[in-house]
């Protein structure tokens, strides 16, 4: 893949560390250092011309220069994402959006893919060795080995390599050889650039702020009201469908990957487990009286509603109060038998869902209404799924602690147990609202910019 003016090979990704008393030494220095030698290997070993920028941290962002806005754009066009492992990497809310920005980047791309799948664009580097029951989902996922970078560097990372003496020719060869990968995949992955994201309001990979690095991931259920292509209504074309809701594929020709399991790509990339199912084969999940156990989102064809028994079924969960369940109906404007019949079919399905339709805050509401491609759901969805989560620990049971004989503050115990409800990441979506107050008192607004020092 030939190289692109202004385009980094590879995108370091590091939390930085506070100075240890007033006056003391630059302490990312040591970073520094290995960007430089991952840069010289780099250059070696590729064809890139003279000042091409081989790699991107920002330390070479001066104040006042637009920080966010640059690391957006090295972000959207760079090759390889390469983040440095150390317990203060997770804990940092910045380096979570970095994370995040470039995996959903990857889950866009593969859904347009022949292929389907997210390219494996990630290339990890221990800085500071993490245990791995201290990972985030997002890094607990991905298949990487670093045994192949030497004893000493799993023991030590790079830190303990580059300021321990005696360790020059491991910390050596474990540059050489993260080089060497970072070539390798910058050469065989084509990932597409994009535009860039607004750092204001992206989420992190690594969960809400406030919620501990290496805590349980949280869950959520994604469930697809959709047919499959063996009971459509007369007429439609089956082109968008499969042999199961699970198949469904609105965006279709452009997308070549079903809306289910992209969805729960994206959920991964909050930094939950997913589970997917179909509404048809869960006949009643939706019925029961039981407390939540998770938040959930219900994707929906309108289509669906021309089926009578599904319908019903519909209008029925309508009727149950489950502000944890948030609903996002897909549509593809260049779906020609979907733009003929859709004021119909809108009707028909605010007719089925006129609860879910009209709840919550606005990027609920405009989902419901009809989200327009790939890139808005990608857009909307880290909204909807956070005020789903929200929900959630409002109405779930609430335990005591075992053993507790006093009255103390409750808290919640289970898979989203984190300690109290997190302040849900703020993304773009299309409806051009801004603030907004829901039926239960949450609030539509804008997240102040803040500076890289917030990485740390």
């Amino acid at each position: 893949m030939p190289a692109k003016k202004g385009e980094p090979y590879f995108f370091l990704s590091y939390a930085h560390t506070p100075r240890f008393g007033a006056g003391g030494p630059d302490p990312d220095m040591w970073v520094e250092r290995l960007f430089r030698d991952l840069c010289g290997h780099v250059m070696a070993m590729t064809d890139l011309p003279a000042g091409f920028p081989v790699g991107f941290m920002d330390r070479d962002i001066r104040s006042g220069e637009g920080w966010s806005e640059r690391l957006a754009e090295a972000l959207a066009n760079c090759r390889v994402f390469v983040p440095l492992f150390s317990p203060r990497y997770f804990k940092s809310q910045m380096c979570g959006k970095e994370w995040y920005a470039f995996a959903h980047r990857a889950i866009q791309h593969g859904a347009v893919s022949p292929g389907g799948e997210p390219p494996e664009a990630i290339v990890p580097a221990l800085w500071v060795p993490v245990p791995p029951s201290q990972l985030p989902g997002p890094a607990e996922r991905l298949q990487y080995n670093h045994n192949t970078f030497g004893e000493r560097y799993v023991i030590d990372g790079l830190y303990g390599l580059i300021k321990l003496r005696g360790y020059a020719e491991q910390y050596e060869k474990a540059v050489y050889e993260l080089a060497r990968r970072i070539v390798h995949v910058g050469k065989n992955v084509d990932l597409a650039p994009v535009r860039p994201v607004d750092y204001r309001v992206v989420p992190s990979a690594f969960g809400t702020a406030g919620s501990p690095a290496g805590s349980p991931s949280r869950t959520l259920h994604v469930t697809v009201a959709a047919a499959s292509r063996h009971d459509l209504p007369e007429g439609r074309s089956p082109e968008y469908y499969g042999e199961s809701a699970l198949e469904w594929n609105p965006y279709h020709p452009i997308a070549q990957r079903p809306i289910a399991y992209v969805a729960e790509d994206l959920v991964k990339n909050l930094n939950y487990q997913t589970t997917v199912a179909s509404f048809d084969d869960e006949a009643g999940h939706f019925d029961s009286k039981q407390p939540p156990t998770r938040p959930e989102i219900l994707i929906v064809d309108r289509w669906a509603v021309e089926d009578e028994h599904r319908r019903r079924r519909l209008a029925a969960f309508d009727q149950e109060h489950r502000p944890w369940i948030n609903v996002v109906v897909p549509w593809n404007r260049y779906d020609s038998q979907s733009r003929a019949k859709e004021a119909e079919l809108t009707r028909r399905l605010e007719e089925t869902l006129p609860v879910k339709m009209r709840q919550g805050r606005a990027a609920c509401r405009a989902a419901a209404n009809g989200v327009a491609s790939m890139e808005t759901l990608g857009q909307i969805l880290p909204q909807v799924v956070e005020a789903a989560a929200q929900q959630f620990l409002r109405h779930a049971q609430v335990y005591l602690p075992a053993g507790n004989t006093q009255i103390e503050r409750p808290r919640l115990l289970g898979p989203m147990g984190m300690g109290g409800p997190p302040a849900p990441p703020r993304v773009p979506f299309p409806t051009g609202a801004h603030t907004t107050d829901d039926e239960d008192g949450d609030t539509e607004g804008s997240s102040n910019d803040t500076d890289p020092g917030g990485r740390g």
